[in-house]
């Protein structure tokens, strides 16, 4: 069976400024698929005492910016993830030491996930949304601890994890967005696009 397509209006481009598979698959579920993927490249450093929400925001809105630069007449997509401990931003885990850094924070308690999401429509109209999920994680035991150290799996993840791999037998409870913390709020994106006259093909 065949997703419908879900297009631009009047038959313009549409860029997702995101080299992320989980982000292209997330649309593509919903009938999504871009004419150009395009990784934005910006700082992202925190600013200092920046709220999580805020830091999430800012950036979908920025990497949107720096695509629009030199896409002027495309519908651009950007977000941001951000794996939130109070108010500590956890860093996307680079290394095995990073990895169990992040997981000992997060075992045991309750975090929040983040997802800033950012359109900008050809005539330079920005809209944005924020996802916000609640996670819990339970504590883990020293060989599932091991085990998913091992598997590599949360490196280059935010908050050293990713919920659609091992972790998932990890997480006793969430509410809000699954997709919001895979990497992008499919449900927001829907009413987003839906907002900027974006409709589906047949």
């Amino acid at each position: 069976m065949n997703t419908p397509r879900l297009l631009p209006p009047d038959q313009q481009s549409f860029v997702l400024a995101s080299a992320s598979p989980r982000r292209r698959d997330i649309c593509a579920s919903i009938g999504l698929i871009p004419d150009q993927i395009i990784a934005p490249d910006i700082d992202e450093t925190a600013r200092p005492r920046e709220m999580p929400r805020a830091y999430a925001l800012r950036m979908a809105v920025e990497k949107a910016a720096v695509i629009r630069r030199h896409n002027t007449d495309s519908f651009i997509l950007a977000a941001d993830t951000v794996v939130a401990c109070g108010r500590r931003i956890l860093p996307k885990a680079e290394s095995e030491a990073e990895q169990r850094a992040c997981l000992a924070l997060l075992e045991g308690r309750a975090h929040r996930v983040w997802g800033g999401i950012c359109l900008i429509t050809p005539d330079g109209h920005q809209m944005t949304r924020l996802a916000e999920s609640r996670v819990q994680m339970r504590r883990l035991g020293a060989d599932e601890r091991a085990a998913y150290l091992a598997s590599k799996e949360g490196l280059g993840k935010a908050g050293g994890y990713a919920i659609q791999g091992l972790a998932a037998g990890f997480i006793h409870h969430l509410s809000g967005s699954w997709s919001n913390i895979v990497g992008l709020d499919a449900y927001l994106v829907h009413n987003l696009l839906r907002a900027a006259h974006f409709h589906y093909d047949g």
